[in-house]
């Protein structure tokens, strides 16, 4: 797929952007390059031109969660708010570039710097997912929300491109 095309269409980020529009609220959601083989250097290239402000609110998704928790440590950016959905951070057993992106320390300096950290995950997730959250809520704190029913947030499992329960997160 040409990269110039891709969209998050099927997914709830674009109907999370119009609410937050409608709202009043600036948003930016860069869309990662290759994010099914997710790359450090690349992602933070990208990421890294949108400028970030103490008054925002990052998320992440899946690999994007354990990329906003590895940049916050290595910037060491205040930011008001960090939400991690469905967080990952377990590589495929064998998978070198996997282990390379997931196998960094997290920095447990994060929490001095981010107002709140929440992460959403859901009774039905996968259990390396469930392992994720478990080692990110251990090492960032937070409020940990569970979800019924809504697997790896992703269209197919949630069957829904709404989100509303983030949207509600996000606008506290």
């Amino acid at each position: 797929m040409n990269p110039a095309t891709r969209t998050y269409d099927k997914h709830w980020m674009p109907w999370l952007k119009e609410q937050l529009t409608a709202c009043g609220v600036k948003v930016n959601a860069p869309l990662m390059p290759n994010p099914w083989a997710p790359d450090y250097a690349a992602f933070k290239a990208e990421f890294e031109k949108t400028l970030v402000s103490e008054d925002d609110v990052l998320i992440g998704h899946s690999c994007g969660g354990a990329f906003l928790v590895r940049w916050l440590g290595d910037s060491k950016q205040k930011v008001r708010k960090l939400i991690l959905v469905a967080p990952w951070k377990i590589p495929d057993a064998g998978d070198k570039k996997r282990e390379e992106y997931y196998g960094y320390e997290i920095d447990r300096t994060i929490p001095e710097r981010v107002g709140e950290i929440v992460t959403f995950t859901s009774d039905d997730e996968e259990e390396d997912g469930k392992k994720s959250v478990k080692i990110f809520h251990e090492a960032l704190g937070g409020r940990v929300i569970e979800l019924s029913h809504h697997g790896h947030f992703t269209f197919g499992d949630m069957g829904t491109e709404e989100f509303p329960e983030l949207l509600a997160e996000i606008l506290k």
